[in-house]
């Protein structure tokens, strides 16, 4: 099938490269030329395991291009995925700016019969503010999806290959018959296609990420009780995930959430109740526990070095999450700003996302070339994204480069016992 995507980036770079990979044939189009030019060349613009193997295989095969020109790549396919970014507004809502662009782009250069696939997070009754743009801007025929995505930073690839459901918001079973054609080369198994309208569509989105997030923050506050009671967050989390009405996912205490969905999505529905005059006091109360979360483990750092005269921290990790360069809403940003901002001196490092935090957090922080580096001449040392290489470090070395060998775990990493055993005070969430 003919397939074009608007978008190069995590939504709309990866839908691109896996729909190519079952078999389409697919453009990909931004209009960020550099993105684009550098895409042709094989470099990505985003980190994300499994994909620029996928990029370079699909583009090789000639399965796969990449062009600033929409006209081309509506005019040379049936179906038009847009996967653009809604970033949040000052207000918490969604801001669909660029998807009504990209709709009204796709209504001038249709030339047939095109069905137009909504992949952003978008808010509830988008599915009827682009088909009034589509409608105002061509007289062409058009069928609208609504197919949000439920990708993980760090395992989208996997996700979209082997997904655990995709759902298609719309009112036509032959549509809905399209999408099952499209999605059948990762439905091998058995079919996870579920077909619902556009809305129920766009809300199963939001709900699921706050449900999510409220999974997480619930076991962040749960984490300071425990530490209040002296009880273990971990065999809290063992005891509670084995209950099957409850599970085992999301359940682990840290941080607290970021990244580009949790964050957003959570302000948009707060934002999408107070419209309606529905209050989600849930979703309200999770955003500001997510905050309070970060910033109580700045605090016990900043508190703790001021006690003992210690001014330089270890940090490992910037990014939101292990597996990705991003840094959109990261704990790790936000905790090392509240602990610069202390007049803590801070030596970082990340495995991918330095770049980007270098940007964001500018000479405040010492970004170094290795996790090693960043231990000298620092007091203390912060563990603040679950990156696999930090989870079985040299303690030995940990214990003799730090002045004070004093590690704080964001993530819950180690063993408080055999951490203690090497020599080291350790201090974690919830333990």
């Amino acid at each position: 099938m003919k397939i074009s995507v608007v978008g190069v980036g995590y939504v709309g770079l990866v839908a691109a490269a896996c729909l190519a990979e079952g078999g389409n044939n697919v453009i990909c189009v931004d209009k960020d030329g550099n993105k684009i030019e550098g895409l042709k060349k094989g470099i990505i613009p985003i980190y994300e395991p499994g994909l620029e193997e996928l990029v370079e295989r699909n583009s090789e095969a000639g399965r796969l291009e990449f062009t600033t020109d929409i006209a081309y790549g509506v005019q040379n396919s049936g179906v038009t995925f847009i996967g653009v970014g809604t970033p949040s507004s000052s207000d918490g809502s969604a801001d669909i700016s660029a998807v009504k662009a990209v709709s009204e782009a796709i209504a001038k250069y249709m030339t047939g019969r095109h069905v137009i696939v909504t992949k952003s997070t978008v808010p509830v009754g988008t599915h009827k503010v682009v088909s009034d743009i589509i409608k105002e801007n061509t007289n062409q025929p058009f069928d609208y999806v609504s197919n949000p995505e439920f990708l993980k930073e760090g395992s989208a690839v996997q996700d979209f290959l082997k997904p655990d459901r995709v759902i298609i918001g719309t009112t036509k079973t032959e549509i809905f018959e399209l999408m099952t054609n499209i999605y059948a080369p990762f439905m091998r198994k058995s079919s996870r296609m579920i077909f619902v309208d556009p809305a129920s569509a766009e809300m199963a989105k939001y709900a699921a990420n706050a449900m999510l997030a409220t999974r997480i923050t619930f076991m962040n506050e749960l984490s300071g009780l425990c530490e209040q009671f002296g009880a273990d967050i971990e065999k809290v989390r063992i005891g509670i995930g084995s209950d099957s009405r409850i599970g085992k996912e999301f359940l682990f205490a840290g941080l607290g959430y970021g990244g580009s969905c949790f964050p957003k999505d959570v302000k948009a529905l707060a934002y999408m109740g107070d419209e309606q005059g529905i209050e989600m006091t849930i979703a309200k109360s999770v955003q500001a526990a997510n905050y309070r979360q970060q910033d109580r483990f700045a605090e016990r750092i900043i508190k703790y070095c001021r006690e003992n005269g210690l001014s330089q921290i270890s940090a490992w990790g910037l990014a939101f999450k292990a597996k990705t360069d991003d840094i959109r809403e990261s704990p790790a940003i936000r905790s090392l700003k509240k602990i610069t901002e202390a007049g803590l001196k801070v030596k970082a490092f990340d495995p991918e996302a330095m770049e980007n935090a270098a940007r964001e957090l500018g000479e405040a922080v010492e970004m170094c070339e290795d996790v090693y580096q960043t231990l000298e001449g620092s007091d203390v040392m912060a563990v603040l994204t679950d990156w696999q290489e930090f989870r079985s470090p040299d303690f030995d070395t940990i214990r003799e480069k730090l002045s004070r060998p004093v590690i704080f775990d964001g993530r819950n990493l180690y063993s408080p016992d055999f951490v203690a055993g090497c020599g080291i005070e350790y201090h974690s969430i919830g333990r």
